[in-house]
């Protein structure tokens, strides 16, 4: 399978979708003429292809017909419809179909269809809007190893990939996909306190969020233990010990696992 090739479809044209069509886009690994796309607001497509020059279409079947790689970039109790709408099309066989949505299995996708069919299993998250996202994948036969290639291609361009067995993806969207909600709020309520003491509001939030940030890369290229780089920082009878002391003290790494707990067991409930 040849990415130069390939005809990239999306069902869908809300912000995931966007952000992987333009990051491929800008990466060059499928041009705008090779792209197709359906959505029912019609408003937005029409920006979407004014912005890109992707191909907007009517229907979904259509971005079938013409793609063999298609992005299933609708919301979770969306899938059963387009995906009754798939099935009812031939030479499916030969399509690729790529889930985004959290909590649908592959399983669920191929129970649609009389014939086995090929389907990949991803996770991106919003952080993906500027090149920056984490995704996971994983995927079943018939999809060979090659196709899985040029799907981790496509998602590459909007950040880091992982290949993952698919019993850990919905465990995935707890520390994946819905984890930057945790982060914004750690950032929201750090800018908070030093509102409180009197810096600017502007000034907290750039302070906060490249803190985090730095922190981030700190773990990513050090390869250090989380642990040991927060030690890095808690000078003996100083001021982050007595920061760590209190979030110790409030449960919140306990708080924080809990949370996960809950995200992973509604993807359970939606699988």
């Amino acid at each position: 399978m040849n990415i130069d090739k390939i005809k990239l479809g999306f069902i869908g044209a809300g912000n995931m979708a966007s952000a992987i069509l333009k990051g491929v886009l800008k990466t060059n690994l499928v041009k705008a003429d090779n792209i197709y796309i359906s959505d029912p607001d019609k408003q937005r497509l029409s920006h979407l292809k004014n912005e890109t020059g992707i191909n907007e279409m009517q229907s979904n079947i259509d971005v079938l017909k013409m793609s063999d790689i298609i992005v299933l970039a609708v919301k979770p109790n969306i899938y059963s419809i387009v995906l009754k709408e798939l099935s009812s099309q031939n030479n499916i066989e030969n399509k690729i179909l790529v889930s985004i949505a959290p909590g649908i299995s592959i399983e669920y996708i191929k129970s649609f269809f009389n014939t086995d069919i090929k389907v990949i299993r991803t996770m991106p998250n919003t952080p993906a809007q500027i090149g920056e996202g984490m995704t996971v994948l994983c995927y079943l036969p018939p999809v060979t190893e090659e196709e899985y290639n040029v799907v981790r291609s496509i998602f590459g361009s909007i950040g880091k990939v992982e290949l993952i067995d698919e019993k850990y993806m919905n465990a995935a969207v707890a520390v994946n996909g819905s984890s930057p909600a945790y982060v914004y709020m750690m950032i929201e309520a750090m800018a908070d306190a030093a509102v409180m003491r009197g810096i600017p509001r502007s000034t907290a939030y750039r302070l906060a969020a490249q803190s985090v940030a730095g922190a981030a890369k700190m773990v990513l290229e050090t390869g250090k233990h989380p642990g040991e780089l927060k030690d890095m920082v808690c000078s003996p009878g100083g001021t982050t010990i007595q920061a760590v002391y209190q979030l110790e003290k409030s449960g919140f790494r306990a708080s924080l696992i809990e949370a996960m707990e809950r995200c992973t067991e509604k993807a359970n409930q939606m699988s």
